[in-house]
């Protein structure tokens, strides 16, 4: 299991170096919009990851209750012990992110966040495992070519 969940996560260096890049091409107000919409979202993607925390953490994580499961001892971290262990203070533990209760398909989602038809999503979303993601490539193209500033930010929110 542990390494079924590893093999999905991918370097965030690619996004993090393209950001960088076109931060400086960006105005304050795409910025602000970022941030009023994502609040310190984009703060993840300097994060260095501790490869051995994130070993225990996958290793003890019971996806059936979204908690760890310590032997006979399921424990579930708050907000800000969370911080702590992943190393990154300045997140704001007064947002609260939630999964929402009406769950749209995968397709939908994207068609929803990328603003394209849903022909569009599907022709780009690639199965890796039992999983369906859709590539960096696709989105920083659908980025580079979307005239609705909002769904830039929106798209690029999704990458990360």
């Amino acid at each position: 299991m542990e390494s079924e969940f590893l093999d999905k996560v991918e370097d965030n260096a690619v996004i993090r170096i393209w950001s960088k890049k076109r931060d400086s091409r960006k105005d304050d107000e795409v910025k602000q919009l970022f941030y009023c919409n994502y609040g310190d979202l984009l703060y993840l993607l300097d994060i260095r990851m501790d490869e051995h925390l994130f070993r225990a953490l996958a290793q003890f994580w019971n996806s059936t209750y979204s908690c760890f499961t310590f032997g006979e001892v399921d424990m579930v971290p708050t907000v800000e012990e969370y911080t702590t262990l992943l190393r990154c203070p300045r997140i704001q533990v007064d947002k609260i992110y939630s999964r929402a209760c009406n769950v749209l398909t995968f397709t939908k989602k994207l068609t929803k966040i990328i603003g394209m038809s849903e022909q569009w999503v599907t022709a780009r979303i690639k199965k890796k495992g039992e999983n369906k993601c859709i590539p960096w490539k696709s989105l920083r193209d659908q980025i580079l070519a979307h005239p609705d500033t909002k769904k830039n930010v929106d798209v690029f929110a999704l990458s990360i």
